[in-house]
């Protein structure tokens, strides 16, 4: 059997970014399939869902047409001529038709600093060098429309079981316990499950209705209201819950659960879900629009079988994402007969990025107690691989970067 700490893969395992476009109208002027194919790829990420993206063939020599007789958009991707020599023209017509609050992106074969500055001192918000990858496109959008005086925008990891019993709400109450106290950032666990969810109990404190009340009315979430509803917990980690029990119908909105988490992204750095085991809209909003996903399995069959539908869905949903991570929890279990995490992980065709061992009597006295499991049993091998995994996933904050606008310091792209 693998040991707790010896998995392959992990949450650092590919690129990962943690930007939302805003609201905003994009048209994008290609000379080539590649960039038009690029462009498209990126108006399909979920990070792009905010942003009206328009993508046309003819390069600038179309923009300058399209626009003579119309405003142009919030933000313009142009595709320089093949002709470098050819550029200074396109882009003097283009500076005719364009409006001044409009920014505008060129991209081009040509790696020249010297094009590179002349374009800069112009007023061109950014330069892009092709090829280029749906995410260098999202980020380069989202950082020409940040605000420089707001947060970073937070993560969010969504965790769900492969089945039910899997202990995926366990392993998601402990990963934002070890998150907010190790990296030291305040975070927030948001329990999806409205009637059933065990957060509250296992943290030992009085039931709250805050997450209902939130997408009852999801028109008035802002963050004045998610702050007054979060339950402070421990140090830096706060509680978003339902209220628990079967008296009423309770269900979520998938636009209700976007309302929360784009709230919660621009409080918090990290925002932690635990996703109740079952197939609704509001859940599949929650999972596609995440920016990681850990799906927690038992070394079983109909574990193994749910856990590959999920992990080929979420692939197929988030193709600019880095895949969803894969818990094997429960393993050593005494005189049930198990598939090895070898035969697990390449079954699933994902790579396990923990195996948590089975420990009844640990993981109970913590249930009992309204305890974390990292603080009642610390030096357990549980506990061990648990905080392991949990450190991996906190991740690092990256300094603010302040957006460059030369585009309104210049005349050069202003109507006439």
């Amino acid at each position: 059997m693998q040991a707790a700490d010896e998995y392959r893969g992990g949450p650092d395992a590919g690129p990962e970014l943690a930007v939302m476009a805003p609201r905003s109208n994009i048209e994008a002027f290609c000379e080539t399939a590649a960039l038009a194919d690029a462009m498209r790829a990126a108006a399909a990420d979920r990070r792009m869902a905010r942003a009206h993206t328009q993508v046309h063939m003819g390069g600038i020599a179309a923009a300058v047409r399209r626009f003579e007789a119309q405003s142009t958009p919030n933000l313009l991707i142009v595709e320089s001529p093949a002709e470098q020599g050819a550029l200074p023209a396109a882009l003097a017509a283009l500076a005719e038709v364009c409006q001044a609050e409009t920014k505008v992106v060129v991209t081009g074969r040509f790696n020249d600093v010297e094009l590179y500055r002349e374009l800069m001192r112009q007023g061109i918000s950014e330069y892009l060098v092709m090829p280029l990858a749906p995410l260098q496109l999202i980020e380069t959008i989202a950082r020409l429309f940040a605000d420089a005086r707001a947060a970073p925008v937070g993560r969010v990891i969504a965790f769900m079981a492969a089945k039910g019993g899997a202990g995926s709400s366990t392993i998601a109450q402990n990963c934002a316990l070890e998150i907010s106290r190790y990296a030291d950032l305040e975070t927030a666990i948001v329990d999806f499950d409205l009637a059933y969810g065990t957060a509250s109990l296992n943290f030992d404190i009085d039931t709250s209705a805050g997450l209902l009340e939130a997408i009852d009315q999801p028109a008035r979430i802002d963050p004045v209201l998610l702050d007054r509803l979060l339950i402070r917990i421990d140090g830096k980690l706060s509680l978003l819950s339902g209220p628990g029990g079967i008296s009423r119908d309770l269900s979520a909105a998938p636009a209700a659960v976007e309302a929360v988490m784009l709230t919660l992204r621009a409080s918090l750095p990290r925002i932690v879900l635990d996703l109740p085991m079952m197939w609704t809209g509001a859940v599949k909003s929650a999972l596609f629009n995440a920016d990681r996903v850990v799906i927690t399995a038992e070394p079983e069959l109909a574990s193994l079988r749910n856990a590959k539908f999920i992990l080929e869905t979420l692939k197929a949903a988030r193709p600019n994402d880095v895949p969803p991570l894969l818990v094997l929890n429960k393993t050593g279990l005494a005189r049930r007969p198990e598939i090895s995490a070898a035969d697990f992980a390449k079954a699933a065709g994902a790579a396990l990025c923990a195996v948590i061992p089975h420990d009844p009597r640990s993981f109970g006295a913590a249930v009992n107690n309204g305890k974390m499991l990292l603080d009642m049993a610390p030096k357990s091998k549980a506990a061990q691989a648990l905080r392991q995994f949990a450190r991996q996933l906190a991740g690092t904050e990256k300094a603010a970067v302040r957006p460059r606008s030369f585009f309104s310091r210049f005349g050069i792209f202003r109507k006439t």
